[in-house]
């Protein structure tokens, strides 16, 4: 039987509909789709999508239960390694991760393993009342700072080996970012919340409000009686431009404007924290966070959505099927473009005007790509006399995120790099005895799939070292 070239088309909602809700976009395959994308395996004999995997999940193994109809089975073997299923078939890179490795992707497209890993775990979800089995326990306390990706990779994988575990949670809901990070539209909420759910099913402990550094320090966990740490507390530390008028009323950094609208319902006709509504929106940056802030902003009802970015579109760094999805609802894109001063109503004659200090436009340079930088990428260069004003009256900074530098700052004997990420060895060991971390926290930001990565390979060190195999 002749392969398909092609991979199987991800059913969605159509543009002009989903632009103004914040249901799921994409919808998944059904049965029949995901059975005839996984006969496109080839099932290789040296898996090389296996070593795209950041957590190494056996993909031809469960692609093959896919096949077989054995949809259950299929969710046990990733399960075995990851413990976030369901959000990693939605939200990870598999573009640039497993399905470039892919065999099958050499003379056609790649098989669509985002897709039958997000169907597996769909199904599972829906069908499945079984309730995760918590082992015996070993005898051993271990404390996770953070419940996004790393974390509750790091608490499950310890989980699953008896220890005792209690994550903590700065904000009121378990998740990091993705509850307040990733939008409803891209990954439901109940999602997330299923998943923690499986996770205090194998006894995981979640205390949210607890912020560590302030609430309780990493010096104190151990005085609690735990016998190692892992810190993943991400990179929630936003970044601007430091160029005029970024202080104004209606500039928001993309961190604040998702937390606002994805945990705090800013969306609701009366939010307990508003958020700019309406009018136009302006995100500089290129990256994923950019195009969920961008998106967001339609969806409250941005008259007009503008993505400004300083390179081209063959270096916009956000994932492929999220820039369409953009485009496809109607978001502009100004490339080559980068602000240099965002510019406000000034009213001296009467201060109680309330368009003092707000938003009224944004001055941009037009730009050029030079030399590369010392990553390969063409360096972007300002074109003299090429300003001009863009009409907004919201900006959104999604140019990154780094480290918030808290727990450093009380936690004697913590190395820290100059960008503020915590110093690890090859096994996650940070500069203090037991003391773990991974994720954001140690890379700044990256994917969610890394920082799961990294929180596996603590879990791994930390077992050796508890169980007496490894000297911490």
């Amino acid at each position: 039987m002749a392969l398909d070239p092609k991979k199987h088309e991800m059913p969605t909602q159509a543009p002009e509909v989903r632009a103004h809700n914040f249901s799921e976009v994409a919808l998944g395959y059904d049965r029949e789709t995901a059975i005839e994308e996984a006969k496109r395996c080839l099932n290789c004999k040296n898996q090389p999508c296996v070593n795209g995997c950041p957590v190494n999940i056996h993909i031809p193994e469960f692609i093959t239960r896919v096949k077989e109809g054995d949809f259950e089975g299929a969710y046990k073997i990733i399960t075995e390694t990851s413990s976030l299923p369901a959000v990693c078939g939605r939200v990870c890179p598999q573009e640039s991760q497993c399905e470039s490795k892919c065999t099958m992707g050499i003379r056609f497209e790649p098989v669509g393993i985002g897709r039958l890993e997000r169907f597996a775990a769909d199904w599972h979800n829906a069908n499945s009342k079984e309730k995760a089995k918590a082992p015996a326990p070993n005898g051993h306390k271990v404390a996770v700072v953070g419940s996004g990706p790393s974390g509750l990779t790091c608490a499950g994988a310890l989980a699953k080996k008896g220890y005792q575990v209690t994550v903590y949670e700065a904000l009121h809901t378990a998740g990091g970012v993705l509850v307040y990070g990733i939008p409803e539209f891209r990954l439901p909420k109940a999602i997330v919340a299923k998943e923690v759910s499986t996770l205090q099913e194998l006894g995981v402990d979640v205390e949210t409000n607890v912020v560590i550094g302030k609430t309780l320090t990493v010096d104190e966990l151990f005085d609690m009686g735990f016998e190692a740490v892992f810190i993943g507390s991400g990179a929630g530390l936003p970044s601007f431009m430091n160029i005029p008028g970024e202080s104004l009323k209606g500039v928001y950094s993309a961190n604040e404007y998702l937390t606002r609208s994805n945990l705090m319902k800013a969306y609701r006709s009366d939010p307990v924290t508003p958020i700019s509504k309406g009018g136009k929106v302006a995100v500089v940056g290129g990256g994923n966070v950019a195009m969920d802030a961008a998106r967001t902003a339609l969806r409250l009802g941005a008259e007009k959505v503008y993505i400004v970015y300083r390179r081209s579109m063959d270096e916009l760094p956000a994932r492929k099927e999220e820039v369409e999805h953009a485009m496809e609802e109607g978001i502009e894109f100004h490339l080559l473009n980068n602000p240099v001063e965002i510019l406000g109503y000034e009213n001296p004659e009467d201060r109680r005007d309330p368009k003092n200090g707000t938003v009224r436009g944004m001055r941009v340079i037009k730009m050029e790509l030079g030399e590369p930088d010392e990553r390969g990428r063409r360096r972007p260069v300002p074109i003299e006399g090429s300003e001009f004003e863009l009409d907004v009256d919201t900006v959104i900074m999604a140019i990154g995120t780094t480290p918030n530098p808290l727990i450093k700052n009380t936690t004697e004997g913590l190395e820290i790099n100059r960008r503020g990420g915590i110093i690890v060895n090859e096994e996650g060991l940070t500069s203090r005895t037991a003391v773990y971390a991974g994720g954001d926290a140690v890379t700044g930001a990256a994917t969610v799939i890394s920082a799961m990565g990294a929180g596996r390979l603590a879990a791994q060190s930390i077992d050796a070292y508890l169980s007496g195999q490894k000297e911490s």
